[in-house]
């Protein structure tokens, strides 16, 4: 589609002026489509999300309602932190659905990478289509696609779940006010709509969340691996003062074990993966070189503190070859 497609005329955002220009001119936008009606915004807490949510309070203010879904693949205490910005701290409209058990249902089983996306995707189009339901006048659905997932879902290197469309019968207009930006240009945006930095500049999360993180086929007591050494990773880049150095970093729990010894005895555990990128439009990205001591340090703390873990690895690989998630 044509408008899926960046001008080459468009210029980089790169300045608080260019920000304000494109924020201008957005506000102006979306007040002219959306008119008086409502608008539902899928609102993950992530810079995206974030930022589509700050256009739009700023467009059309209360019109807009907040949807924060917890599908059980978010980070360790990120519901607790979304729901503490946005509602206490944003005032935002916002609606919190625990659909935890749900979407782990619907994924029990699903090893492939893509279905295992579709599938996650599907059901937040369903969630928000029964919480639409409940309210009234809701006519457009937001989201917080950028550039490079078009660019990405256009090649077939992944399916993303802001791209696509909406299902048949579903009678939402989409609202995607960045979907021409790349990721460095919605930080410049999001500092120059005033968010807190702890938000323009929290890592990208995906979508689908732990879920393409727990490799394979998703099990409870994996995927709580998966967000416990992630929650360790995040504590000792923090301690070590790379917070906000590094673009992202985060771990993998893949769906095959190795043997290893625990006490003495045989054990048979999983590894986990360590991966942490530096880019700056998400199109190739270079890895960190953690210093061998933090590594020691982090390795130290996610064999002794999560359950049914026996190797901590880290990945060399650049972007590309490797894309920045796992799957």
């Amino acid at each position: 589609m044509a408008d899926n497609v960046r001008p080459a005329s468009m210029e980089r955002i790169t300045t608080e002026a260019l920000a304000k220009d494109f924020i201008t001119e957005q506000i102006s936008a979306l007040r002219a489509q959306i008119g008086d009606k409502k608008v539902l915004l899928a609102l993950s807490g992530g810079v995206d999300s974030s930022v589509v949510a700050a256009l739009l309070i700023k467009a059309v203010g209360r019109q807009l309602v907040c949807v924060h879904v917890n599908h059980g693949l978010l980070r360790k205490g990120e519901p607790e932190q979304v729901i503490k910005v946005f509602r206490d701290e944003m005032d935002a409209n916002l609606i919190y659905v625990d659909a935890a058990d749900r979407f782990l249902g619907k994924l029990a089983g699903v090893d492939d990478p893509e279905t295992k996306r579709k599938i996650i995707g599907a059901e937040f189009i369903e969630v928000f289509a029964e919480e639409a339901a409940k309210l009234d006048g809701i006519s457009f659905l937001a989201q917080g696609t950028i550039y490079p997932d078009i660019i990405e879902s256009d090649k077939g290197v992944k399916a993303h779940h802001n791209v696509g469309g909406l299902p048949e019968g579903m009678d939402f207009e989409l609202v995607e006010p960045i979907k021409l930006l790349y990721k460095d240009e919605v930080r410049v945006v999001g500092k120059a709509l005033g968010l807190p930095d702890g938000m323009v500049y929290r890592q990208p999360f995906p979508g689908p969340g732990l879920g393409v993180r727990c490799t394979g086929a998703i099990t409870r007591d994996r995927l709580e691996a998966v967000r416990e050494s992630d929650a360790i990773l995040r504590d000792e880049f923090a301690a070590a003062g790379l917070e906000g150095k590094v673009w992202q970093y985060f771990t993998v729990v893949p769906d095959y074990k190795s043997t290893g010894v625990r006490d003495g005895l045989r054990s048979w555990d999983w590894p986990v993966i360590i991966r942490a990128v530096n880019t700056r439009d998400a199109m190739s990205a270079t890895i960190e070189e953690i210093p061998y001591s933090l590594l020691h340090k982090i390795t130290e703390r996610i064999i002794n503190e999560v359950p049914g873990v026996n190797r901590v690895l880290y990945d060399l690989t650049p972007k590309p070859t490797g894309t920045i998630e796992w799957e």
